[in-house]
């Protein structure tokens, strides 16, 4: 690229470091606003430790937002920074800090005050500014306009005035909240970036001879990220740490106000004042040490998380541990570096923690475990560790960093709950996220007669389930969906009898909805699924009485069905006997007549054949039909009845009715059921005529079937009773057709029921179809 000695270099913005450097702003802000807080509630040299730890962390986050919104500028020639200078713009940054802290923290702020300060504020920050751009060494000279260099200047000292207020209103941490923090420190930020960004706008740069670049370095990638990752971990433990304090602060004037009103009570008891005051103030002093101690350690550092911290390399090698883990460990740095750390571990833990920690670094998964490592006194506590993978722009892990939480106390409020569940009389188990067992209370175990070690995992399924039941696959998509579930299994009793259970499970979710534990219970369900089935076989018994009345009040209808095919192969049968003892037989009428004898063969097999299936007894037998296909069949089982009766039939039957799953027996004695009351309920009426209409449809829930007679209808007092069992107008019937109809067409998971009419009778029903299932 060409660059002209006379004109201005033309730079552009990187606006995802211009957004950082925002963020940065507002975080820093943020963070201020907190600090103001703990500085005004300080006293003493807890007061300079505050300002001195403020100024630090905030004037590390306003100079990281000017640098880093300088590193966002680009100019088409390389630009590498003086680092004395640049350390001079951070030292800058902090003594501004410091003012702008000892000013908002003050008791009292006038007008003046505020002006002085924001002046030295203002200056401090545009002083800044402009140290960082002299740091800056390239192949160019720096030229300002006067009149944006003095914007800039006026903008810094006003924003200073501002947040000045703002930090001097919301020091009392009575009169924040966190959305007004958020929206005070969003308003600083943007202050400082404007003002920044005002700076920069009023620089122009022309090109010159090459610059000296002694002490000058040039900022990496890695480093300009480095940079906003020290500064965003400072401002994250500054605000950590002010919120521990503040927590404390607020525990010990709690003890404080407790302390006076105990020693106000004793001061009322004349016999015993001096003992209670001895005892008062010891616990004063005792209170008042902790104190002393606790405001110590917050002294060492103000970065230090009250939190166990690790760190590790891409390999897995924990390298790095904080004050927290070393203090309860007792082992230094150097001790713990490598697979040191794994010798705190509990023996019964180490396996399984390592082997999850190698496959969580193997796969670059976060990591997640319950484990018990050893304290420096011997004893061992429960903790969850967790670790997360920090990965490059190229999704490669260059880092893994992780906590450890003590949860002692809540492993031993599970213990107490596990002890309880023991004594319950159920059969209760406790599962991980991906369905294995961690836990069988005593029941279960006495139960199966597995030992707890044989249960765990999945053997509570492969050691105790009918080998039928083990349907590994089905049982791990029920845990995997998520969602509670019931699902029937056979378990195998410690005598080695197998009973029907009901295995009911809930998850128990985090925070975030993830699946972290299973609980259930298993209930033995062995009676009701024999009574069930008990139930059943008295069921389809009862449907095949009705059945067999059925055939019995059809037999002439049966007699005239057979005998007609029977009549016409007698015939055929004796005119092809008269065509062979004839001299010339006419093959081609000999050949129709025995063609007519198969068919009506066939017919009469086929009718026999429907009334057989209607006559044996056996469990049902479900398979995919055709509705149509039913009804036409009834109908030609029916026919004779139906002339015998003088009933005009008309179908009105759809094409292309979905597919439905069902017992065909069962659905041709509901038809059967519903045409012979409609022709008993005609045959009685002389005035209107007998018309009978069958029809079917589409439906919303399925398929609909209609049966219509135009008889004298059902009266409404009847119409409620229809459906009880045994209750019927006929003097030969026994009541329990329209009731088994309905319970066969309910447990095909459809309807059955009668629609009120003006003249005549109309029942349907509807059934599912496989479209609708799907």
């Amino acid at each position: 690229m060409i660059i002209s000695a006379n004109v201005a270099l033309t730079g552009s913005y990187d606006y995802s470091e211009v957004a950082r450097s925002v963020f940065i702003a507002i975080a820093a802000s943020y963070a201020a606003l907190d600090l103001a807080g703990r500085v005004t509630a300080a006293r003493g040299r807890i007061r300079l430790a505050w300002l001195g730890g403020g100024a630090t962390a905030m004037g590390i986050g306003i100079w990281a937002m000017h640098f880093k919104g300088m590193l966002a500028f680009h100019l088409p020639v390389p630009v590498e920074y003086h680092w004395p200078t640049v350390l001079a713009s951070l030292l800058m940054a902090i003594l501004a800090s410091a003012v702008a802290l000892y000013v908002a923290s003050r008791q009292k702020l006038g007008l003046v005050d505020a002006l002085i300060g924001s002046i030295t504020m203002g200056a401090g920050i545009a002083g800044l500014h402009y140290l960082c751009m002299a740091a800056m060494r390239l192949p160019a000279s720096t030229s300002y306009s006067p009149l944006l260099v003095a914007c800039s200047i006026l903008l810094a000292i006003l924003f200073s005035l501002i947040a000045l207020l703002m930090a001097f209103g919301l020091r009392e941490e009575t009169r924040w909240s966190i959305p007004r923090r958020l929206g005070s420190a969003t308003v600083m930020g943007l202050a400082v970036s404007a003002m920044h960004y005002t700076g920069m706008a009023a620089a122009h740069f022309i090109p010159t001879s090459p610059p000296d670049l002694s002490h000058a370095v040039s900022i990496s990638p890695l480093a300009n990220n480095g940079i906003a990752i020290v500064t965003l971990i400072v401002l994250v433990a500054a605000s950590v740490t002010s919120s521990v304090d503040r927590r404390a602060s607020g525990e010990v004037r709690q003890l404080n106000l407790d302390l006076e009103r105990r020693v106000a009570e004793r001061t009322l008891q004349l016999e015993a004042v001096n003992q209670a005051l001895r005892r008062e103030i010891a616990e004063r002093e005792q209170a008042e040490e902790a104190l002393r101690r606790s405001e110590d350690r917050l002294r060492l550092v103000i970065d230090t998380i009250p939190q166990q911290i690790w760190s590790s390399p891409p390999d897995g090698s924990l390298d790095f541990f904080n004050a927290q883990w070393l203090s309860f460990k007792g082992f230094t740095q150097e001790e713990m570096q490598g697979q040191g750390w794994q010798r705190t571990l509990h023996p019964d833990d180490r396996e399984r923690v390592v082997r999850a920690w190698r496959e969580s670094v193997a796969k670059g998964t976060p990591y997640e475990q319950e484990e018990r490592h050893q304290g420096a006194n011997g004893q061992y506590r429960w903790f969850l560790a967790r670790g997360v993978p920090l990965r490059d722009s190229q999704g490669q892990i260059i880092r893994w960093y992780g906590t450890n939480t003590d949860i002692e106390d809540r492993k031993e409020a599970e213990g107490r709950l596990r002890l309880v569940i023991d004594t319950l009389p159920a059969m209760v188990w406790s599962k991980l996220p991906d369905g294995s067992a961690d836990f069988l209370n005593q029941r279960f175990l006495e139960y199966t007669g597995l030992s707890l070690k044989e249960g765990l995992d999945w053997g509570w399924m492969f050691n105790a389930f009918h080998p039928e039941d083990r349907a590994e696959e089905e049982w791990r998509a029920a845990f995997a969906a998520g969602e509670p579930f019931e699902k029937e299994a056979r378990l195998r009793r410690a005598d080695g009898a197998y009973r029907w259970f009901l295995f009911r499970g809930v998850p128990q979710r985090d925070e975030l909805g993830h699946v972290v534990k299973w609980y259930g219970t298993s209930t033995d369900i062995e009676d009701r699924r024999r009574a069930e089935e008990a139930l059943l076989e008295a069921q389809d018994k009862l449907a095949h009485v009705t059945r067999t009345q059925a055939m019995g009040e059809l037999a002439a209808t049966i007699a005239h069905e057979v005998n007609q095919p029977l009549t016409a192969i007698v015939t055929n049968a004796n005119f092809s006997l008269r065509q062979l003892k004839s001299s010339n037989p006419n093959l081609d009428e000999l050949r129709a007549a025995i063609t007519e004898i198969v068919n009506d063969g066939t017919r009469a097999s086929a009718v026999i054949s429907r009334i057989r299936g209607l006559l044996v007894t056996g469990s049902s037998r479900r398979t995919e039909l055709e509705i149509n296909e039913i009804i036409q069949d009834v109908i030609t089982l029916l026919r004779n009845e139906l002339t015998r009766n003088r009933v005009q039939l008309r179908t009105e039957l759809a094409a292309n009715l979905p597919r439905v799953q069902g017992d065909p027996v069962q659905l041709q004695q509901v038809l059967i059921n519903l045409i012979l009351n409609a022709i008993e309920a005609m045959r009685l009426s002389t005035e209107q005529p007998r018309k009978l209409v069958i029809s079917s449809a589409n439906n919303s829930d399925g398929v609909l079937v209609q049966v219509q007679d135009y008889g004298p209808g059902i009266e409404p007092e009847r119409a409620k009773l229809i459906f009880e069992p045994f209750f019927t107008t006929k003097t030969e019937g026994i009541g329990m057709g329209l009731s088994i109809s309905r319970s066969i067409i309910e447990s095909h998971g459809g309807r059955l029921w009668n629609v009120p009419l003006s003249h005549g009778a109309l029942f349907q029903f509807t059934l599912p179809s496989d479209r609708i299932s799907d």
